[in-house]
């Protein structure tokens, strides 16, 4: 069994790696949002479901219990995707808590990345797609929804991360700040170009990759020329 210490040393080593990835990351969301925003008329609905949540959120009271089922149910159904168990299941508006058969990095940090109500809405929209087909209102309503519940996740996760999580304390603030900052950039890059179909996904990747190769590179002959 690792200490505590050598523990801590891994994850400060990880964080430290996931860095370079992280702002490959940002960049290739950068350049990707500079050409979604001319593929198309789609930021329209995103913009109007986005916009009808702002007001939502700066004019009515917060929805606390929502969120908190959302991020319980992310642990839950990450923890599913691990081949663990769910033991307990408890929501309330003051916070919830689910105890599993056993837990990792990706399970206590899932809710601070995946938009579990924004995955939820494209599975009710395939199926009304699967319905009613093509229809005229069904690709507007699937993204004024996406705009919707992706505001949501991202102001509900801001403010909850402005709260001490037990998440975050027992995996470490650095390297879970990685995991999350890892975790966000990804599903954005993933999503607007899979939206806007340009540059498509595996273009969008590439960039990521290059990217970080050249962070990468710049980082280590940097630190050459300190050791140096």
């Amino acid at each position: 069994m690792l200490s505590r210490w050598v523990r801590r040393a891994i994850r400060w080593a990880i964080a430290l790696l996931l860095l370079p990835i992280n702002l490959g990351l940002c960049r290739a969301v950068w350049e990707v949002g500079r050409i979604a925003v001319d593929a198309g008329p789609f930021w329209m609905p995103l913009l109007v479901g986005l916009g009808i949540w702002g007001v939502i959120y700066l004019q009515l009271p917060r929805p606390m219990w929502l969120y908190v089922l959302g991020h319980e149910l992310t642990h839950a159904l990450s923890a599913w995707m691990c081949g663990a168990r769910v033991q307990s299941f408890q929501v309330s508006s003051r916070g919830g808590a689910v105890r599993l058969s056993r837990s990792n990095a990706f399970i206590a940090l899932s809710p601070y990345f995946l938009p579990i109500y924004s995955i939820l809405w494209s599975l009710v929209m395939a199926a009304v797609h699967w319905r009613w087909g093509a229809a005229w209102w069904v690709l507007p309503l699937y993204q004024a929804g996406l705009g919707f519940t992706y505001g949501f996740h991202v102001t509900m996760t801001v403010v909850i991360l402005r709260i001490r999580q037990p998440d975050l304390v027992g995996e470490g603030f650095l390297f879970s700040g990685s995991l999350i900052w890892l975790g966000n950039a990804l599903i954005l890059l993933l999503g607007m170009s899979w939206l806007s179909g340009r540059p498509g996904v595996g273009t969008a990747l590439r960039w990521a990759a290059r990217h970080t190769l050249e962070i990468g590179a710049w980082a280590w002959q940097a630190a050459e020329r300190w050791i140096r």
